[in-house]
């Protein structure tokens, strides 16, 4: 294992930090900087590219010299304490961060189940809702997510902390061309002649309860502000929404909750509740 050792904010701390913050850089160099001890766990069980580890080597933890010792890496770097503090994005500075590389964003790369469930997110602009809706796909059994059009970084690290691990866990595939999404969309409704696209809408449509989610399917969710736009819109089967309280003041769901419950429906019509999913509540299961 080859280490440098960096005692100032020279050139190559630098490069760390636009890891952190610039995504022009971050898609230059291919890589993107993680830190947390679920992150760096789940990056290594999936067999990502772990390129480097930072850390200062007073404070480690048998867990990261474990890590540091185990993971092939190209090179490892050895930072001061300050140099660690001014880098980490947390209250308590994180004892090891690595860089890592990306992955391909190739919609054909993902093996799917044998009967399909894939979730679409449409231009995505909040770096929260982003990682929750990595999150609840990795939870609640999808195959794959797939984001479209001009989005919020995948790579960001608030993104990356928000999916809580589940960033690692979960395949997710970045679509900017719509035809080859289409594309990929035909050769599955051939493969699977029931294959269904559901699209979600605050509107008045049909209640998600009463369509049936047992088939193949994609479930599209819409921009925060904007929804679906008008070409998904078309190319939907059925577009489907959440009944709410006539009482209530709200006019629609967050599009990370509102993905949650509809991908929680899907689960439960394909009778796996209770079954293979796991208690995911601290305060009492509740099934995500």
């Amino acid at each position: 294992m080859q280490e440098t050792k960096i005692y100032s904010r020279n050139s190559t701390f630098q490069k760390f930090e636009v890891l952190k913050t610039n995504r022009n850089k971050r898609y230059r160099y291919h890589e993107f900087l993680v830190e947390g001890v679920r992150s760096l766990n789940e990056a290594v069980k999936n067999n990502w590219e772990i390129h480097s580890f930072l850390y200062d080597r007073a404070n480690l933890s048998d867990w990261a010299k474990d890590m540091i010792r185990s993971t092939h890496t190209e090179m490892n770097y050895c930072l001061t304490g300050e140099l660690m503090r001014e880098l980490s994005g947390k209250e308590d500075t994180s004892e090891l961060m690595a860089v890592i590389g990306m992955r391909e964003d190739s919609l054909e790369s993902v093996k799917l189940s044998e009967r399909p469930f894939v979730v679409l997110f449409d231009r995505p602009s909040n770096k929260g809702n982003l990682g929750t809706m990595i999150r609840s796909c990795d939870a609640l059994g999808a195959d794959m997510l797939i984001l479209t059009g001009h989005a919020v970084d995948l790579y960001d690290p608030e993104v990356v902390v928000a999916a809580m691990g589940s960033f690692f866990n979960m395949p997710v595939i970045r679509m900017e061309d719509n035809r080859e999404l289409f594309g990929y969309l035909e050769k599955l409704k051939r493969r699977f002649p029931d294959f269904t696209v559901l699209g979600t809408t605050a509107h008045n449509e049909k209640p998600i309860w009463e369509v049936d989610l047992t088939a193949p399917l994609l479930l599209m969710a819409g921009n925060e502000t904007m929804g679906l736009n008008r070409a998904f819109k078309e190319y939907c089967d059925v577009l489907c929404t959440i009944p709410m309280s006539e009482t209530s003041y709200a006019s629609s769901f967050n599009v990370s909750c509102a993905a949650s419950i509809m991908m929680y429906e899907v689960t439960r019509q394909r009778g796996q509740c209770g079954k293979q999913l796991q208690c995911g509540g601290a305060a009492g299961c509740t099934g995500v």
